[in-house]
């Protein structure tokens, strides 16, 4: 069989960052002349690309490779490669646990998958984890194919991480931090939108402290006017900035700068200063409200998204209010929590006063019962104004019903915005709304022609 003959096919698990990996190893089967298919079952090898950061992560790739472990019965399939975090992280209990695994790939190494597929359907068992952290060869993120619809894609902007949060496994599954270059994602920028991209996404680990390793100094603003310069972005949405490192530079250039989306993705776990420690997090309650009192202040319509963790160890009743209080208090136009998980080889794990586990569950569902209600008053408050709104598609099923994005809105985590339009509109068109209703999340309104 030649390679045209020979279906890959991928399943891609986790995060954005991860899913930008899965596109570069995509890019580079499909440069090796191999079929893409979506149809696992039928594919002579799959590749499964896991996250390994947390428990529900780990149980979901376990899942997806007992699945495809299946299909080899039909011998059809000549091959599974496990790659990604859980790979990294687990090497020798996936292969001793399920033997049908064929290969299996670190994270610093998935730039060698095409050599890896062929080892495989030559019938070798090839495990390849490097521990050392490096950084990609900049001309594979120009070869990526991308997953997402056309409109949109994620701009990784570097790898790994340096802080060392007592909950966290990134820095040992990942490795450091390592910046690209600005030149090569400006690169990178300019071929997504070649290739249609309106709206860039910018992901890494730690956003913020951007270019720190590579340049000596933290570059992010610079890089941000860079990739506004080049033709065909229109929005650009920063994910990921850890509150300690928004600097007053960067909080005027979003101010400053049209081409960045008024919204600021600040992942900050918990407001009381006492977990902040023990989460060796170098934020404390005063800091965090110095800065999004200044984001509010620069930028009047900003939009404020956090993530917060419930349950970690030694968080009491007393401390789980101050948060409560914290969170009534700022009124985050978005927020995700997450259940705290007693992750292996993190230092968390082995603390004393681990917080049960209906007590987290209770904690999580009370905050999102908060912020549904802040979530409920906010949308109420656009109904009569007229927004800018990315289409990502017609709703199926429903006659001339679209849904798309304000630029408060990042895809599969925030709010919807729906809309009638009795002409065609593809994704990525940008429109103009008038909004009539306001959902606990979500926004209805009718679109505004010239």
């Amino acid at each position: 069989m030649n390679n045209l003959d020979i279906k890959i096919g991928f399943v891609s698990l986790g995060c954005d960052k991860n899913l930008v990996d899965s596109e570069i190893m995509l890019g580079i089967i499909n440069d090796e002349g191999y079929t893409i298919t979506n149809d696992e079952e039928n594919a002579h090898i799959v590749i499964i690309n896991t996250c390994g950061f947390k428990l529900d992560a780990t149980e979901e790739g376990i899942e997806n490779i007992l699945q495809i472990t299946q299909y080899k019965e039909n011998n059809i399939c000549k091959g599974i490669i496990v790659t990604g975090c859980m790979a990294q992280r687990y090497r020798e209990e996936l292969l001793k646990e399920i033997p049908e695994i064929d290969a299996i790939v670190g994270t610093n190494d998935f730039d060698a998958i095409a050599s890896v597929i062929k080892k495989v359907l030559d019938g070798e068992k090839v495990s390849i984890i490097n521990k050392r952290s490096k950084t990609l060869s900049e001309k594979l993120f120009n070869r990526r194919i991308l997953t997402t619809p056309g409109h949109y894609a994620y701009l990784k902007i570097a790898e790994g991480c340096d802080n060392r949060c007592t909950y966290c496994t990134i820095p040992s599954i990942r490795g450091a931090f390592r910046s690209r270059t600005i030149e090569s994602i400006v690169d990178e920028t300019k071929t997504l939108t070649s290739k249609g991209v309106k709206e860039l996404i910018i992901v890494a680990q730690d956003t913020s402290v951007y270019g720190k390793d590579l340049y000596g100094e933290i570059k992010l603003v610079e890089l941000l006017q860079q990739i506004s310069k080049v033709d065909g972005v229109h929005w650009i949405r920063l994910m990921y900035l850890y509150p300690e490192q928004i600097t007053d530079s960067l909080i005027d250039e979003i101010a400053r700068n049209e081409k960045i989306c008024n919204y600021v993705d600040m992942p900050i776990q918990h407001s009381n200063d006492f977990i902040l420690k023990k989460m060796a997090r170098i934020s404390s309650r005063k800091l965090l409200l110095e800065k999004i009192n200044k984001l509010k202040s620069k930028i009047p319509d900003i939009c404020l998204r956090t993530t917060l963790m419930v349950g970690f160890p030694h968080e009491t009743d007393e401390h789980f209010k101050d948060l409560c209080d914290f969170v009534e208090g700022v009124r985050f136009d978005k927020l995700g929590v997450f259940e705290y998980c007693q992750e292996d080889g993190t230092k968390s794990a082995t603390m004393d006063n681990q917080v049960d586990e209906e007590t987290k569950k209770q904690r999580k569902d009370y905050i999102l019962d908060i912020q549904k209600n802040i979530s409920a008053s906010k949308t109420t408050q656009y109904i009569g104004k007229t927004l800018e709104v990315i289409t990502d598609g017609k709703l199926d099923g429903e006659e001339n019903i679209y849904c798309g994005r304000t630029f408060k809105d990042c895809v599969d985590v925030d709010g919807l915005v729906f809309f009638k339009c009795d002409y065609e509109l593809l994704c990525g068109d940008f429109v103009n709304v008038k909004i009539t209703e306001g959902l606990d999340f979500d926004l209805v309104g009718d679109i505004i022609t010239d």
